[in-house]
């Protein structure tokens, strides 16, 4: 009996592998989609000014928001261990469960210390993202990482953009209250949970729970063979890894490129942040409309939405030597950013104010991909998601501190308006670092540029001009400008 070999039984295994592969793509992306369908977020701001709950500006500016920023840097670390000890589903499911806290203290909550305590839950989502952002690495082979991150982060920004124009069209278009929105949230919120529970449980994670011990990092595959190691800590290996790792942390830190990125990730994301947490203040100020119908919330957060995915899709086709022009474009991209703070802080148009924010966080998209890559492309998912981490954590501290100085009534306790004077400063000396760098980066390259040669040594090729061109053929990027 002879078996005719059509390729249907070649490969069995992988076959079946590649069907739970797709399988697990249309759960985490539908999960992602639907846990960001919460059409009364865009409004929460005048639902807590207006006649539902009818607190003041300032104990919105001063009192409750400030706790988002406390909150958020309390928990951030111990979720973001627990996140890899737990293997991210129980960190999931308390994501879950702090979103329907926070609609349930939105609906029913009526003092001042409820919506502190939404505040609250609201810092464990955020910190909370990481498990959904690390729990796709978990479940499927590194061959699948980049097409699996891509898929999900656009199922997300999809989630955002639908829970954005729904919550716009039931306000403008059917005249929904903003309480009503909120029963709609907490309803999608229920069903997350629901979702959550049928995740499948990760086998290992990143950091506590590998099998076979822990990979090595690229610094490791950096060092040479004949150099001494460096003994382990005297612990189980789980903490060896992590202990090894913070160590190496040292080393990344003396990476021009990785550093400059880690910073930016810290100052300009604490600002971006800051920005985004009163901005819905400052467009009830400019116009302080009691008619709902015309506030547009939703659909500037839409657009938002959509113009940041554009933006950060473009990022990826961008191809310039990194090593000589990040500096420039860092400071030219955040001077742009500070002329739309100055522009919101001083309009007195809403449609303006609407204008600038839009692009005010799409210009931040832009490079939020483009420092991942720059950040990423060198070290191990492990190192990665560290640094990440850890850079994270800084931005929150310093976010928190400048909330504690400036917005906090036991600070300054400024109003919206001022606030927005005080970010632009920061933009605008941010600005001046980043440009002020640029031009040392342009007079020590112009310094070290090899003096002309003589023309039969040209011929010849000097081992300067060898080198230099080494040097470039390593450098990243395709396009030389």
């Amino acid at each position: 009996m002879s078996v005719v070999d059509d390729g249907s039984l070649k490969h069995p295994p992988e076959s079946a592998v590649d069907q739970r592969w797709k399988f697990l793509v249309f759960y985490l992306c539908f999960y992602g989609f639907m846990t960001q369908i919460r059409p009364g977020e865009s409004f929460i701001t005048p639902y807590l000014l207006g006649a539902d709950k009818n607190f003041t500006t300032v104990e919105v500016t001063n009192e409750i928001t400030p706790v988002l920023s406390y909150s958020y840097m309390a928990v951030l670390v111990p979720i973001f261990l627990l996140t890899d000890y737990l293997r991210y589903k129980p960190v999931l499911v308390l994501q879950s469960l702090s979103h329907i806290s926070i609609w349930l203290l939105l609906i029913f909550g009526t003092s001042i210390l409820a919506m502190q305590f939404m505040e609250f839950f609201y810092g464990i989502t955020m910190a909370a993202r990481v498990a959904y952002s690390s729990y796709i690495f978990s479940l499927v082979t590194p061959s699948h990482y980049q097409r699996m991150a891509g898929y999900s982060r656009s199922a997300v920004l999809m989630g955002v953009f639908t829970s954005s124009v729904l919550g716009q069209l039931c306000v403008t278009v059917g005249g929904v209250p903003f309480m009503t929105l909120n029963y709609v949230s907490l309803g999608f919120m229920l069903f997350g949970l629901l979702l959550t529970l049928f995740l499948e449980q990760p086998k290992r994670s990143l950091f506590f729970n590998q099998s076979g011990g822990p990979p090595p990092s690229e610094l490791d595959r950096m060092h040479p063979v004949g150099d001494k190691p460096v003994p382990p800590a005297p612990s189980h290996w789980r903490s060896s890894a992590l202990f090894r790792m913070l160590r190496e942390l040292g080393t990344i830190a003396k990476l021009p490129q990785l550093r400059l990125w880690s910073l930016w990730w810290i100052f300009n994301s604490a600002g971006y942040y800051l920005m985004l947490y009163y901005v819905q203040l400052l467009w009830n100020e400019i116009y302080p409309t009691t008619d709902n119908r015309k506030v547009y919330n939703g659909g500037v957060d839409a657009a938002s939405t959509l113009l940041g995915a554009i933006t950060a899709f473009a990022a990826g086709y961008v191809k310039i030597r990194w090593a000589r022009w990040s500096e420039l474009v860092i400071g030219g991209v955040t001077a742009f950013q500070a002329g739309l703070l100055l522009l919101m802080s001083t309009t007195s148009n809403i449609w303006l104010c609407y204008g600038a924010y839009i692009l005010f966080r799409g210009s931040y998209q832009f490079l939020v991909p483009i420092a991942i890559f720059q950040i990423a492309t060198s070290l191990s998912k492990e190192l990665c998601a560290l640094v990440f981490g850890v850079n994270t954590f800084f931005a929150t501290v310093l976010k928190t501190i400048i909330t504690m100085i400036i917005s906090d009534k036991r600070g300054l306790g400024l109003s919206v308006h001022p606030q927005f004077y005080v970010y632009f400063a920061y933009f605008t000396l941010l600005a001046v670092v980043y440009l002020g760098a640029a031009v040392c980066v342009a007079v020590t390259h112009r310094r070290r540029k090899v003096p002309q040669e003589p023309a039969f040594a040209k011929e010849l090729g000097s081992p300067a001009e060898e080198a230099s061109g080494k040097e470039r053929s390593l450098e990243p990027g395709s396009v030389h400008i």
